[in-house]
């Protein structure tokens, strides 16, 4: 049965974010160019710009698609814990190993957008709007936790879907050059003190 041109994009889509994926995390957002990651999805780059509108584009397109495992990776997860902290724990661990190389290549590549979007507004602003809808997620996650579990929150959700964020990047950006010094346990204890709970 031949294929839909709804189908053809999504597959050349599919491709080129794949693509991007290994040469990105391998080589570096800046040292690959739109030719080579065209080249190896055996597409053109004229495909490449009329999909993400160009290299820019088609990082932010492949951070998304990461978010959004990352979020199903959680969910799977979550759905056999009982315990908070191990929930808390496995918040920190898919940033930092994830599936394969995900974790790792996902960090190096969310600050090499993050160093272009200080610079680039037309970066930083959708880049902007990204983390805010991290934020968003996160704190109606933590509200809907604070509920459940009888625990009010110290701060409002929002603030403290901000500091529980800075708290993972940060620490996941420290253990990546020195995994030893971030140990998981006290990262979930600053979690859990900004949840406004005691360490066990």
């Amino acid at each position: 049965m031949a294929r839909t041109q709804d189908q053809r994009r999504a597959e050349t889509r599919a491709r080129l974010i794949d693509a991007a994926a290994d040469l990105f995390a391998r080589k570096g957002f800046h040292a690959v160019s739109a030719e080579a990651v065209a080249g190896v999805a055996d597409r053109t780059t004229g495909a490449l710009y009329n999909h993400f509108g160009g290299k820019e584009g088609l990082l932010l397109a492949l951070l998304e698609v990461w978010k959004d495992e990352t979020a199903a990776d959680l969910l799977a997860a979550f759905a056999g814990m009982t315990e908070l902290d191990d929930r808390l724990a496995a918040l920190f661990d898919v940033l930092t190993r994830g599936d394969g190389d995900r974790g790792a290549s996902w960090l190096l590549l969310e600050l090499e957008l993050w160093l272009h979007g200080a610079r680039d507004p037309a970066i930083g602003e959708p880049l902007a709007r990204r983390y805010a809808g991290i934020r968003a997620r996160l704190a109606d996650g933590l509200a809907d936790w604070a509920r459940l579990a009888g625990v009010p929150l110290r701060r409002s959700p929002e603030r403290t879907a901000t500091a529980v964020l800075g708290v993972l990047i940060g620490c996941a950006v420290q253990h990546r050059l020195d995994p030893p010094a971030v140990e998981l346990r006290a990262v979930v204890d600053a979690l859990r003190d900004l949840l406004g709970l005691p360490a066990p």
